[in-house]
């Protein structure tokens, strides 16, 4: 079981309208590790602070690696570097409501020792990853692995 913690209060929002409330709020996770989330900016949220469709973007990308390394490490490879941009697409579901409909991963991997993927089996491994990433198996979205 995985917990965190939310915490929204009207204090900075002397004006309850829809288009005026501050949307900014604190998610505390585990190791006293707070972050300032928000809205996106398109409503009414705060730039300078992650919001639901990054965070969601950032917990895929992440769980993608993090499956990645192992199965990688597990085949032998030695990775010195990953580095990956993930972008989350909003659109209107089956249903006709809005969604994170599709988050592409791009991510760029740097090898040593003997032992290099080729392309097919490059491809491979990310294919094995995102089968038996946790996250890539709980949500409704496309994912790419560009």
């Amino acid at each position: 079981m995985y917990t965190i913690e939310l915490e929204w209060s009207n204090k900075n929002s002397p004006e309850f309208t829809f288009e005026k409330y501050n949307r900014n709020h604190s998610v505390f996770f585990s190791g006293d590790q707070v972050l300032l989330n928000s809205a996106s900016p398109e409503y009414f949220g705060d730039q300078n602070a992650a919001n639901p469709e990054e965070l969601l973007a950032s917990a895929l990308a992440s769980c993608h690696m993090l499956t990645f390394l192992a199965i990688a490490s597990k085949s032998g490879y030695t990775i010195n570097h990953y580095k990956c941009s993930a972008t989350a697409v909003m659109g209107k579901n089956a249903d006709g409501k809005m969604s994170v409909t599709e988050i592409n991963l791009t991510p760029e991997i740097s090898f040593s020792g003997e032992k290099k993927p080729s392309p097919e089996q490059l491809i491979s491994l990310h294919d094995k990853a995102h089968r038996n990433c946790f996250i890539a198996q709980s949500i409704q979205s496309k994912v790419n692995v560009l």
